[in-house]
């Protein structure tokens, strides 16, 4: 049996890491943006020009093989700092950050947010926080690599339900099972053969624009978990 791990809530977010107080500060520092769902908030392989916090919503972590194949590293939700390593040692970004649903944004430029990093002396608690966060992307990947395709599905869904900016009892992830392979690295074909008993069992269902409706992801979870 394969243990499903959520991925989201083993770290504090960054705006409780820095405080409420500095998170407004620093999301002063730039306008308040809307960005649709699917829309690419970062690139990988591009510059650390600015930041972007996440005031509402949540994002995809992905990071792109050498055939282009996409790889679920994690799902993160509001009170985010987005693409701060890129910018604290001026390296390429090393992953993608894509809009899960609508997401309400701000884009700090590097220099106001370096300025505003050396002056709080945040550098230090930023640092332990990406390094921790790296550890929880490699055990995601590893989860990727070798659990079974529903257990990689689950564990997708329960991440972005618990990123969501949302919380009730019914959730629509505005995924389509193209783009829900794609992330778990597994065919369009599998995704829809797991989908299937859930559907089923009335635990989700399926929308016309080609989004899931998530009506009990503990069912799903618990499926997954002892399905032979």
């Amino acid at each position: 049996m394969t243990a499903i791990t959520t991925g989201v809530g083993m770290y504090r977010s960054h705006s409780s890491v820095i405080g409420q107080h500095l998170w407004a500060q620093l999301c002063d520092l730039a306008p308040l943006h809307v960005r649709p769902a699917r829309s690419v908030l970062l690139r990988q392989g591009d510059r650390g020009t600015h930041v972007v916090l996440l005031a509402s919503g949540s994002v995809l972590i992905t990071v792109a093989g050498a055939q282009g194949e996409q790889t679920l590293l994690s799902v993160r939700g509001s009170g985010e700092i987005l693409g701060e390593l890129a910018v604290l040692d001026n390296q390429p970004r090393t992953a993608s950050v894509t809009a899960a649903e609508v997401c309400r944004v701000h884009v700090v430029p590097a220099s106001a947010f370096l300025s505003f990093t050396n002056s709080n002396k945040l550098l230090g608690p930023l640092l332990r926080h990406a390094i921790a966060r790296v550890r929880e992307a490699e055990a995601v990947r590893l989860e990727m690599a070798t659990a079974p395709v529903p257990v990689r599905l689950a564990s997708t869904l329960g991440r972005l339900l618990q990123a969501a900016s949302a919380p009730g009892t019914h959730h629509v992830l505005r995924l389509t099972q193209t783009e829900l392979s794609q992330m778990i690295g597994a065919s369009r074909n599998a995704v829809g053969s797991a989908l299937r008993p859930w559907r089923v069992q009335g635990w989700l269902d399926t929308e016309a624009s080609g989004g899931l409706v998530i009506r009990d992801i503990a069912s799903i979870q618990t499926h997954a978990n002892t399905r032979e």
